[in-house]
């Protein structure tokens, strides 16, 4: 069963940052400078965490994988868009 993560990290070194945005291509959805839109199945969350770790300094980089839920329709709309949308999205609505 796949599941839905959101992926952000922080990569002090323009070369790491280099290394891990190019594996984040190859799993995801590129969402904002750090950040990334996944739908994985187990075996690929497990790849991508070792190719991320193998990658990063884990002394000085951090990365974070949320887990949104299997649901995809209800992990995009999970998301409040403040300016351009989403690449493939709309907007998230905002009731007050």
């Amino acid at each position: 069963m796949r599941r839905c993560y959101l992926v952000c990290y922080d990569i002090r070194s323009p070369k790491r940052w280099r290394q891990v945005f190019k594996i984040m291509k190859g799993h995801g959805e590129h969402w904002q400078f750090s950040v990334f839109f996944c739908v994985l199945r187990a075996i690929d969350r497990v790849r991508l965490q070792t190719e991320l770790e193998e990658a990063m300094n884990l002394d000085d980089d951090q990365a974070v994988i949320i887990d949104l839920g299997p649901d995809e329709q209800m992990a995009r709309g999970a998301a409040t868009v403040l300016g351009p949308s989403l690449p493939g999205g709309d907007k998230g609505v905002v009731v007050v």
